[in-house]
């Protein structure tokens, strides 16, 4: 079967260079390259108190099953000896900045994902490098190099692709889908894999029998819009490699917002509020500081069981000050009670007026394709 890169309308056929790469346990591995005390032993960064959370863990905490995101209480009982580091944001960005340096040594098309992760496009690359393989292995050389960190890759035809194939071989490692065994690396995925599937979705896929790329493949695209709506028809792309999704650059950021998550439990509105209007002072320097103003603004609110509840509302105009959002936030909050104690409160601000570029400098087929 032919597959597509798709580039325009016209549905032309477009083969790209695709490289994701994404560092190994990085927060983690930072704090192990600046403290040789850490080196080879199970460690957490994050917060070790009662409501605190695991932002990364180490290879060694991992295979105790400590996990980003596990309260920390969790993780603690899953690995004993766990050695909590606090975060160090300001020398993860130095990082991210070092590492995406590198990237712009070979290609001007670095999308990045977060301040661990990026693709980039090699299609036509400084060095003319032919393989987009060796690239990847050049990029992986030199961040070991020049950095001291471990990274993995994932080659491919586009993003989806390349993304999931990072995994493979991870750690320290790289894998490459060569366009002539795409057709059957997506048959072989789980759909829980494929973007935009969540728990959800794969459950209703798998009520209809769905639990590969193969089995997904066999729908046509009337049928998957009839169950899944608009979604259907990027499902029956993407199991195709149908996918009009270049790296780009430009990345538009979609929202700025800030959270907190409480020691103890907020069981009272005063309380809330109180956090509310601290949290409401960092977003408006934030708003600040990228020059920016929305229309929509949503209230997070995590109970103390976990479940997690969003409160949204849009007005007419652009806003970015605190004097302006905040009593929006006063009548999210009022508007319905709190059935529970809160154990974390965050406040967003969407429909965004500047289209903030996140720039990096910043914050089918022919089978006989070299690759």
């Amino acid at each position: 079967m032919l597959f597509h890169n798709v580039e325009n309308d016209n549905m032309r056929k477009v083969v790209r260079k695709i490289i994701h790469v994404d560092m190994d346990a990085f927060y983690a591995s930072v704090e192990q390259l600046d403290d040789s005390t850490l080196k080879g032993k199970a460690i957490a960064v994050g917060s070790e108190y009662e409501r605190g959370v695991v932002a990364a863990a180490s290879y060694e905490a991992r295979k105790f099953g400590v996990r980003s995101a596990m309260p920390s209480v969790v993780a603690k009982n899953k690995c004993k000896n766990l050695i909590f580091v606090k975060p160090r944001f300001f020398r993860y960005k130095e990082i991210s900045k070092e590492i995406r340096s590198i990237f712009f040594e070979y290609t001007d098309l670095v999308e990045p994902l977060s301040l661990d992760e990026a693709f980039l496009d090699v299609t036509k690359n400084k060095k003319n490098i032919n393989l987009a393989s060796t690239i990847a292995k050049e990029i992986r050389t030199k961040i070991k190099k020049q950095i001291g960190l471990n990274s993995s890759a994932g080659i491919s035809i586009n993003k989806f692709i390349a993304k999931v194939a990072t995994e493979i071989n991870k750690p320290n490692g790289q894998k490459t889908i060569h366009p002539s065994h795409v057709d059957s690396f997506i048959d072989s995925l789980k759909i829980e894999k494929f973007f935009g599937v969540g728990k959800v979705t794969a459950k209703k896929m798998n009520n209809l029998g769905v639990f590969t790329g193969k089995d997904l493949r066999k729908f046509e695209q009337e049928d998957l819009l009839k169950h899944f709506g608009k979604s259907g028809k990027h499902y029956f792309e993407i199991v195709r490699s149908i996918q009009n999704n270049p790296v780009n650059p430009n990345r538009i950021r979609k929202s700025i917002g800030a959270e907190q998550t409480f020691s103890n439990d907020l069981d009272s509105e005063s309380f809330i509020l109180e956090k509310l209007e601290q949290i409401a002072e960092s977003l408006e320097i934030r708003m600040k500081k990228n020059s920016n103003k929305g229309k929509t603004v949503t209230v997070k609110i995590k109970y103390s069981d976990f479940t997690q509840e969003t409160r949204s509302k849009t007005i007419d105009e652009y806003i970015s000050k605190k004097e302006d959002f905040f009593p929006i936030i006063e009548q999210l909050i009022f508007h319905k009670n709190m059935p529970k104690a809160v154990r974390l409160l965050g406040i967003s601000i969407t429909n965004l007026y500047k289209k903030d570029p996140l720039r990096i400098k910043d914050y089918s087929l022919q089978l006989k394709f070299d690759f």
